[in-house]
């Protein structure tokens, strides 16, 4: 055998092979793909299998989320009614006419003296209220109250004070006790069915 056959019976020996060996790797591709194919079926079956079992409780528990969002809604919607009726009532306080304004917080004057000798405290924007009526009161009933110098941020009323105690009448301070102690009544007249 010469060169040149020796060659050309090692380059169809090579030949063959590389053939096998590319014929067996487009088997074990086809047979790779075909276990694929069979793998991501039984995953979309395993999948709509479990959704199907699934399905019932997913569905129920968006509907308790939607009751519970429906439920925060009207909470909301029902707790800012309220403090618009508490709001409405300090605005109807603080827009009182002067006589029932003037009458209004004499009375409370004469439920929170004590001693007699307080200080009285006025909103910065009183209208009312002064050191001629706070005199006339006095002369009235007997008391010695005297006007402080400070004035307070509130809508209308007053604090009255005499050392480190204070008693605050401001209208805040009323709406604010009227709605800790009528709120459930509030909450029955206005969403009772």
């Amino acid at each position: 055998m010469s060169l040149a056959q020796i060659t050309d019976k090692i380059e169809r020996d090579a030949r063959g092979e590389a053939a096998g060996i590319l014929e067996r790797a487009y088997e074990q591709e086809a047979e790779i793909k075909k276990e694929t194919e069979n793998g991501i079926k039984r995953v979309e079956t395993s999948a709509a299998e479990r959704f199907d079992r699934e399905r019932p409780e997913i569905f129920k528990r968006r509907e308790i989320v939607a009751r519970l969002d429906v439920s925060k809604i009207r909470l909301g919607a029902e707790r800012k009614l309220i403090s618009d009726v508490f709001g409405d009532a300090l605005l109807r306080l603080s827009n009182l006419g002067r006589d029932e304004y003037v009458s209004f917080c004499e009375r409370l004057l004469r439920k929170g003296v004590e001693s007699g000798d307080e200080s009285v405290e006025l909103s910065r924007s009183e209208k009312y209220l002064d050191a001629v009526w706070l005199e006339a009161f006095n002369r009235a009933n007997g008391f010695r109250l005297t006007l402080s110098e400070r004035r307070g941020d509130f809508s209308g009323g007053f604090i009255l004070s005499r050392g480190r105690i204070a008693v605050n009448c401001t209208w805040e301070m009323l709406v604010q006790a009227a709605s800790e102690s009528m709120e459930s009544e509030v909450v029955s007249r206005l969403f009772s069915d």
